[in-house]
């Protein structure tokens, strides 16, 4: 005969189970779920160190700055991961990925585009790669003017669009200069106009596009570059080609190290973001200070920031995006404080 006690004993589930009588860490089969999906784990805790640690990733044939380039969107990784562990049901790889779901809620939590709206700025400027088949230069700068900005940057500006560019401005932005094919029109008075010397020696056509000039603002001089680095192109099967790109980017750090003065805005479309390796010798002389994800290119679906606004003696407190004209990329709005 059984006795109450026993019946009680067998009905109530131990200490640390589930209702159904299986301990924690344990499938309906009894199976040790600490012991499965090893490799999910591994792979969920080295998603959650590259946001820190992306330097480390080789750079052969271009991987590291491919990576680096598209590192806000390699946190969608972590969706197919869960998808993973709860297929394998494994509690090791679950607690994994609290590293990953952490590393990109806190790129994405200091990142927010529009932070920071209501803090006080000095004046607005704005960052365009106008495309040099663009078929409305004069439509597209009418609607950049309308934003209110006190500088205008522009990039893969031709000889007819810069007439047409200058018509439109004119009375608004006075002051303006074209060196190549990158120009600033400025509602303040410029001076000490030059070109900065920005092309790869593997280049051997007429290539200008770097310029520095003197603004003389109501928060005193600041000098303002505006450049254009050139492009990442794919090959096959030589990977990524960011030679080219990489060597105007040393020639701008230079020049902006080079700089006296204690304010400094460079914009420009510089090919690369903030993120890459390649435009260390930049970032290390100018605050990358605007939004991780103000994605400006391509422009019908914006997937990388390559149009940036960096800042020496100040911040940017504010990116932004704006319409999109006729060119390839996004045009992008600063505001700035020294």
């Amino acid at each position: 005969m059984t006795s109450t006690y026993e019946n009680d004993q067998r009905e109530t589930p131990a200490r640390g189970a589930w209702p159904d009588g299986r301990h924690w860490g344990e499938d309906e089969k009894g199976r040790n779920t600490w012991r499965r999906g090893r490799l999910v784990g591994l792979a969920a805790v080295l998603l959650g160190l590259l946001p820190v640690f992306h330097g480390y990733v080789p750079d052969a044939r271009g991987v590291g700055s491919l990576a680096e380039t598209f590192l806000p969107w390699l946190g969608l990784l972590i969706l197919p991961l869960l998808m993973l562990a709860r297929r394998r049901r494994s509690a090791l790889a679950l607690v994994a990925l609290v590293v990953p779901v952490g590393a990109y809620g806190g790129l994405v939590g200091g990142a927010v585009v529009g932070g920071g709206g209501g803090a006080s700025y000095d004046f607005s400027v704005v960052q365009h790669n106008i495309a040099d088949d663009n078929p409305d230069p004069a439509g597209a700068v009418r609607a950049l003017a309308a934003a209110g900005p006190k500088l205008i940057a522009l990039e893969e500006v031709t000889a007819g669009a810069a007439v047409k560019i200058s018509g439109v401005l004119g009375a608004e932005y006075p002051h303006h200069a074209v060196v190549g094919t990158v120009g600033l029109w400025s509602v303040y008075p410029l001076r000490d106009v030059t070109e900065v010397d920005l092309k790869p020696e593997g280049i051997k056509e007429p290539w200008k596009r770097g310029m520095r000039a003197t603004a003389l603002t109501p928060k005193g001089h600041v000098a303002v570059h505006v450049a254009h680095l050139p492009s990442v192109r794919a090959t096959w099967p030589q990977g990524l080609k960011t030679g080219w790109r990489n060597e105007a980017a040393v020639r701008l750090g230079a020049a902006l190290k080079a700089e006296r003065t204690d304010r400094v805005i460079l914009l420009g479309d510089l090919n690369a973001t903030a993120d890459d390796r390649g435009l260390d010798p930049v970032v290390s002389e100018v605050n990358d200070t605007g939004g991780r994800f103000g994605f400006s290119w391509p422009q019908r679906f914006p997937v990388a920031r390559l149009d940036h606004v960096m800042v020496r003696g100040g911040e940017v407190v504010r990116f932004e995006k704006l319409a999109a004209t006729g060119s390839d990329h996004v045009p992008v709005l600063a505001r700035v404080r020294f």
